[in-house]
């Protein structure tokens, strides 16, 4: 069965669509016009890099300055502080972070997040690429290094991003993202999969181009969306993609999961499997290697399609092809249907606010017990519903919900969700070396208004417990409903300048020693572009024992 983009449109929001959706808000909030910064990028599809609005107005994709492998484009002064900001390029807004921890040397660690490039030529145009860096340190988060993802042969891409990073067991780091290519200043190929390998830490690396996508936006093709990759063994590694099928003008026909193995450190992979079986809406892929070298992968399905509330799903995978062996089985169903949330451009966002969110989180596999799973979420289960379309007159309060199985996936607890004040969400779980689940999350209990958040670690009191300590890792809250440089507009006179974008995701990773790094999206600093000032968004860095 085929479904428009407009029926899908959580996954699927042309910009025609989200015009109009734009429009009806600024209508029924009555207040404004839109004001400020550009509301579209030249690709409007699902949670990818160019599904954001651009970071300012009127900005246009251009080529990057050539980079050398194993070129140092910048690197932090050290710093000794609880939150340590990982950015030293500071020509635009990263996002989307993900971080990894060598098991061979955990001084030495690897984040990745969509970094965008701006500049203002002599006409006064900007340009714009958006090229993912390694952001890199070797002395446990003191002092970060940028490096270039791609270079010559993968020069072409305009774009990298939804960034993922991993190391195996003997050190080799593995750094995946999506390519971007154009036509012309506004006519975008459908990305490709590319998953870069670094041997000495994330000095240099080398690209291959995993899987290819098809088409552009308004024709047949395959859109691939949101790989993951994870690594183990020496030489290790699967990455896992969606695969959007489109038919003419867009339309939507398929949905579903594939995956592909390294076992020479990332020179070549296998040719992509199909393993979301016969399940057809199926996005967000994630996954997670087990004790015993089994490999499981979790993914969102669009079961039902008159709430558009989401399945997570879970399928076990060969370790030596990537090849389906076991499910889909179904974990659990999210809340995060058509009406769960308020509105803002078409996307899912919560109270008086406009950037874009989700329910999608990650599945982990618990170091010592080779059956033990969890998959992490946020939904809407203990909010207000049905919300309000207008999110300037909804009140919300998402929640952190997990679920575990004990016997390698087959059968699933029932949800519970951290039921705590106000919205949380974009959780990224971790077992640690003692088989304890740590949980990082975006957290706005915080801030008595619901605007602002830190970011919050929680730990599971005992395995397989219900009960979480909690930790606030941030030193100070960051606001994304006004005073904001990047993606930002106004919607709401109260609100000037809320950004529409902070990136769909953050990350957490544990460490052989016991402890927690996090990396997340940060919005505490300054920045100032083209005679406007207002919040940053920066990679920053954080430990925990």
């Amino acid at each position: 069965m085929i479904f428009t983009r407009h029926t899908l449109s959580r996954l699927f929001g042309s910009r025609r669509a989200t015009l109009l959706t734009c429009l009806a808000l600024v209508a029924s909030v009555g207040l404004v016009r839109i004001v400020g910064e550009e509301q579209d990028q030249p690709v409007d599809f699902t949670h990818n890099i160019f599904d954001a609005p651009a970071p300012v107005t009127a900005a246009v994709f251009g080529v990057a300055p050539a980079l050398r492998p194993g070129d140092r484009i910048c690197t932090t002064a050290s710093q000794n502080a609880p939150n340590v900001d990982t950015d030293c390029e500071k020509t635009g807004p990263s996002n989307e972070t993900s971080i990894a921890v060598n098991p061979t040397n955990e001084l030495n660690m690897i984040g990745g997040a969509n970094d965008y490039q701006l500049a203002i030529n002599s006409g006064g145009h900007v340009s714009e690429t958006v090229l993912s860096r390694a952001h890199v340190t070797f002395d446990g988060g003191a002092t970060w290094s940028e490096y270039p993802i791609f270079f010559q042969s993968g020069s072409a891409y305009q774009g990298t991003g939804d960034p993922a990073v991993a190391f195996d067991a003997a050190g080799h780091a593995y750094y995946a993202t999506l390519g971007f290519r154009f036509v012309g200043p506004t006519n975008a190929l459908n990305p490709d999969v590319v998953v870069s390998n670094s041997p000495d830490g994330g000095r240099t690396w080398s690209s291959v181009r995993v899987a290819s996508g098809s088409g552009n936006e308004g024709s047949p093709g395959d859109l691939l969306d949101k790989e993951y990759i994870a690594a183990w063994g020496d030489g290790n590694a699967i990455v896992t993609w969606g695969d959007f099928r489109l038919a003419q003008k867009g339309a939507f026909v398929s949905g579903r999961i594939f995956s592909s193995v390294t076992h020479n450190g990332g020179r070549t992979w296998s040719a992509p499997n199909v393993i979301s079986g016969n399940l057809n809406q199926a996005f967000v892929s994630v996954p997670t290697v087990a004790a015993d070298g089994r490999i499981y992968v979790a993914f969102l399905n669009t079961t039902d399609l008159q709430t558009f509330r989401d399945d997570y799903e879970l399928v076990e995978v060969s370790a030596q092809t990537g090849a389906l062996t076991f499910g889909p089985v179904k974990v659990a169903t999210t809340i995060d249907g058509a009406t769960d949330y308020p509105l803002a451009f078409g996307r899912q966002t919560y109270q008086q606010s406009l950037f874009r969110t989700w329910a999608a989180g990650n599945i982990t596999a618990d170091p010592h017990d080779a059956a033990h799973l969890a998959v992490v979420w946020s939904d809407m289960r203990n909010s207000t519903l049905p919300a309000p379309a207008n999110p300037y007159a909804a009140t919300t309060n998402s929640d952190i919900v997990v679920s575990e199985s004990t016997d390698r996936g087959r059968h699933w607890s029932a949800p519970f969700a951290l039921a705590l004040e106000r919205d949380q969400f974009m959780p990224w779980g971790a077992f640690d070396i003692h088989g304890i689940l740590r949980i990082g999350f975006f957290d706005r209990r915080y801030d008595p208004a619901n605007h602002k958040y830190g970011y919050t670690l929680a730990t599971q009191s005992a395995t397989g417990s219900q009960l979480f300590n909690l930790n606030q890792l941030t030193t100070a809250l960051s606001d994304p409903t006004t005073g904001n440089r990047w993606f930002a507009t106004t919607a709401n006179a109260s609100f000037p300048f809320a950004t529409t974008f902070l990136g769909d995701y953050s990350n957490i990773a544990t460490t052989r020693s016991g402890g927690v790094v996090a990396y997340w999206t940060d919005l505490r600093q300054q920045a100032c572009f083209a005679g406007r000032c207002g919040r940053s968004q920066d990679a920053f860095f954080a430990t925990a024992p």
